[in-house]
């Protein structure tokens, strides 16, 4: 990138910065006459200058030049007016020029704005491609926040800078020069004095602000460090929780907070002291107009219409100036920005575009086989990890990696896979550094897979089709306003110079598919072959079954749950276990749900907000008052509290035995006890309303199976249900669509699948329950055809940032699933499933590889194995000592000639 922030802007902008000059250029015929107007109304109308008699009449408007050795030009004679006329005539004419000069100012500032913006979008385009195109090791060093911080928040004020750069100070100093060229012609004497101090404020202020730009640089660099210790201390929260260092962590943020604040106090004294000595220097011109001014006009050298205009001219020079002084500030700074980030962004081994160039065609394969040749890595600190190494990969081979001493075998296929490039040596595919092939390519005919995990914020389906997303295939059809809204966003990428790829079309392709094309039904086999083949297919219909469903758009699911629900109690009761669903029944207590369940009978349409809506009315507390019912819950929750806070009060607030309490967390329990202690020995009626809120929630949210305190007797189990039946007899309109009742023929938006399957609750009296009745729904749905549906709603389940929303093991079987599911010629497998039982590693192991040779005899397999004893399932075994090969062949030839290997597989 160009260094020179001016040249930058000026190499995309010059075509626009030329057209805004020349409105910037028109713009000071207007403003000059401006400036003379207040002196021809003064002299002419007001004091009667050319109005010697009443009848006496001035042209207005007379327009003409004087010429050499011509002299005077008329263009126009002008209309003749008398005193008041003209008064009237130059007073509309001032607003007139008003008018005009805030037009241009609206036109200039509208363009050179939209001129800023584009070239900003620019300049964060142009550094998020440097960023696609880093090395690997690269990353390793640098923080993810401090670049976020760098293309969000440091480049922000290049764009605003990037429409002044040119036109401000041509217009400004426009503006300068016209008030000045103006002044002098009113009084020489006073132009000199307005020139000189105007001169000493560009001359002094641009010197004292440069304190202000390295103290702004440093204040720059110390945020964007916090940014980045922000986000580690984020990231390794696990870390300072289990190792209680949250108190260190505290300290480094108060030094580094008190790093920022000494910055910014010694900016601010020096920023006032600058503004003080600008604005001293300002208002010493007005006094030396009004004294020196004063003086001449009382001599009779100056008339007051020039005094007047003098002055009215001198009070549009300062602003001018101080912005003209301001932009030069600005310049400087954004100059600093604009290096300190361009340089962050270079690297002499960044990828050439053509590497990541467009390809929507079908990639050809590989030039040759895989091949490491010399291959040597180094690590950060520089020590030689891999010691010229040279192996040769046949095609179709499924080869494992094995490391006795060190993490050869892991780096080689780190290399292989493009995470890491090696120090010396290469990998080639036939006799071409896979280095210079186009990622279109490689990135399509290599799948790579290490330990470590990262999905993106979507879906799961998205992040499983992840590996798939090559190229723009073709655009979305779009009609009316959405078509005309695309066609802008095209414009405007290209304005810009932003690729203008439509993001919302067809991406999804494969090099294995006659012309990249993929159809619904083929991309739903692979999916769920894959998913099958890392035994995550359960997890996902347990996904599916918790998540709510929009009937609307799942019109076959909801009709499969409600018809599913008999369907299902028959087949529960056929297996002798009816007790593991207790169904919603509105005539009873369902001892499965909570209070609040029970009370209103129905799943909330919008969740906690429609909960404290109907909680708060006065229709509900009149309803639960009946019978005493109120007072029983009050006591209920009293005694729910007491018993909460008397366990665990004096423990640790974060105590891992204090259960999981949707009423209440473990920081709330000294706010429970305080008022428990308030409320002692009062009544219902003795409390206020926080106290009352806090008390009754904490009773709605009582499950009887759950927490087991014995507090829900029938007596109250049965006002419960009487108090739901007059709650539903005349529920008011404004409440009843805050609820969707439990209807046995209905489906429940706001209520999860499984909820609706069921109609009732899976009994806590039974641990397995859920993972017995999961396998009767899916045969269910499997026999109604809609087993697919169900798992396309589990496909939609949102991961969260970074896929945290998954457990480890499933983020582990996740990320397996995205290489296989691209169909390659090459996996590489770098101990993606560490951890895992050998019981488990084995059957997936083995289910990999029968799914990879079932859909192409010719995919390479590369496993660099964690468990060795796997070894036995590949066809040839390659072991690493040391940074070296030491050992390459079949398991039963290496097992026999070599110790070291029968070592590793006998451990």
């Amino acid at each position: 990138m160009e260094k020179s922030l001016s040249r930058y802007i000026w190499k995309h902008t010059w075509r626009q910065q030329v057209i805004i000059l020349m409105i910037v250029a028109l713009s000071m015929i207007p403003y000059f006459i401006s400036l003379d107007l207040p002196k021809q109304i003064i002299n002419g109308p007001i004091q009667g200058e050319g109005f010697s008699t009443p009848e006496a009449l001035q042209p207005f408007f007379e327009l003409g030049f004087d010429m050499p050795l011509v002299g005077y030009v008329q263009i126009y004679a002008g209309y003749p007016l008398d005193r008041l006329s003209m008064l009237m005539a130059l007073s509309v004419e001032f607003l007139a020029l008003v008018v005009i000069n805030n037009a241009f100012k609206y036109v200039i500032n509208t363009y050179k704005g939209r001129l800023g913006e584009r070239l900003l979008r620019r300049i964060r385009f142009q550094l998020i491609d440097h960023l696609l195109r880093f090395p690997p090791a690269y990353f390793k060093r640098t923080k993810g926040a401090e670049i976020a911080s760098m293309i969000k928040d440091e480049v922000e004020p290049l764009g605003g800078f990037a429409g002044d750069s040119f036109v401000q100070p041509a217009l400004l100093g426009g503006q300068v020069i016209a008030a000045l060229s103006f002044i002098l012609a009113q009084n020489f004497w006073l132009g000199l004095i307005a020139a000189f101090m105007a001169l000493l404020q560009i001359g002094i202020i641009p010197r004292m602000r440069r304190r202000l730009i390295r103290l702004g640089r440093e204040r720059q660099i110390t945020a964007r460090r916090l940014a980045g210790r922000v986000s580690e201390m984020v990231e390794g929260m696990p870390t300072i929780h289990a190792y209680d260092t949250s108190n260190y962590e505290r300290a480094d943020m108060a030094r580094r907070l008190g790093e920022i604040f000494a910055i910014r106090y010694d900016l601010y004294q020096w920023k006032f002291m600058v503004k003080f000595i600008n604005n001293f220097l300002a208002q010493v011109t007005p006094f030396l107009f009004y004294s020196i001014g004063g003086y001449l006009t009382l001599r009779g050298n100056l008339d007051v219409g020039q005094l007047v205009a003098v002055i009215n001219a001198y009070k549009e020079l300062p602003s001018p100036l101080k912005d003209l002084i301001d932009w030069d500030q600005a310049r400087q700074d954004v100059q600093v920005k604009f290096e300190q980030v361009v340089e962050q962004f270079q690297s002499d081994s960044i990828l050439q575009p053509e590497i990541q160039s467009i390809y929507t065609g079908v990639p050809a394969p590989l030039p040759g086989p895989l091949a490491a040749v010399n291959l040597a890595i180094d690590d950060d600190s520089g020590g030689r990890m891999v010691d010229h190494v040279s192996l040769h990969v046949e095609p179709g081979q499924t080869i494992a990696f094995l490391d006795a001493n060190g993490s050869a075998g892991s780096l080689i296929a780190d290399a292989i896979g493009r995470a890491v490039w090696p120090s010396a040596g290469r990998v080639a595919a036939g006799d071409i550094d896979i280095r210079d092939l186009p990622e279109s390519i490689t990135g399509r005919r290599i799948s790579y897979v290490s330990a470590e995990t990262y999905f993106f914020h979507g879906s799961l389906k998205d992040n499983l089709l992840y590996g798939l997303k090559h190229a723009p295939l073709q655009p979305m059809e779009r009609e009316g306003n959405a078509a005309i809204r695309r066609k802008w966003e095209i414009k405007e990428a290209r304005l810009a110079g932003n690729v203008d790829f439509d993001i919302e079309g067809e991406w999804i392709s494969t090099g294995a598919a006659p012309d990249n094309a993929i159809t619904r039904e083929t991309l739903d086999a692979w999916m769920l072959g894959v998913l099958d083949t890392v035994l995550l297919t359960e997890d996902v219909l347990d996904l599916a079954l918790r998540s709510p469903v929009d009937p609307q758009t799942n019109e076959d699911i909801a009709r499969f749950a409600i018809a599913a629900r008999q369907t299902l109690r028959d087949e529960l009761a056929s297996l002798n276990l009816p007790e593991l669903v207790v169904p919603f029944d509105f005539e009873a207590y369902n001892t499965e749900a909570t209070v609040a369940e029970n009370l209103l009978f129905g799943s909330l349409v919008d969740g906690e907000t429609a909960a404290q809506r109907i909680i708060a009315s006065n229709y509900f507390r009149s309803v639960i008052r009946q019978d005493g019912l109120a007072d029983l819950l009050f006591e209920m929750g009293r005694s729910v509290a007491s018993t909460i806070v008397e366990l665990f009060g004096d423990m640790q607030q974060n105590n891992p035995l204090l259960p999981e309490l949707p009423f209440m967390e473990g920081h709330e329990i000294p706010d429970y006890a305080r008022i428990l202690k308030e409320i002692e020995g009062r009544g219902i009626d003795e409390t206020n309303d926080e106290q009352r809120r806090v008390i009754f929630l904490t009773a709605f949210a009582y499950v009887e199976s759950r927490y087991r305190f014995g507090l829900l007797t029938d007596e109250i189990m049965r006002k419960i249900v009487a108090a739901r039946q007059k709650f539903h007899a005349n529920l008011p309109a404004e409440l009843g669509g805050l609820i969707a009742r439990y209807e046995p023929d209905k489906f429940q938006p706001s209520s999860s699948l499984i909820e609706n399957i069921l109609f009732g609750k899976i009994s806590r009296g039974h641990a397995d329950a859920q993972n017995r009745i999961a396998p009767l729904i899916r045969q269910l749905a499997e026999k109604e055809g809609v087993y697919t549906e169900m798992l396309a709603v589990g496909l939609d389940y949102d991961l969260g940032p970074g896929g945290k929303r998954l457990t480890l093991l499933q983020r582990q079987k996740l990320n397996v699933a995205r290489a296989l599911i691209r169909g390659t010629e090459y996996c590489i497998l770098n101990q993606p499933l560490p951890g895992l039982n050998p019981r488990l590693q084995t059957q997936l192991v083995k289910n990999v590889i029968s799914f990879l040779r079932s859909k192409s005899e010719k995919c390479t397999i590369i496993w660099v194995l964690s468990n060795p004893r796997l070894c036995k399932l590949f066809e040839r075994i390659m072991v690493f000592d040391k940074g070296g090969l030491v050992a390459d062949g079949t398991y039963e030839t290496l097992v026999e000639e070599n110790g070291m290997v029968k070592e590793l597989v006998t451990r």
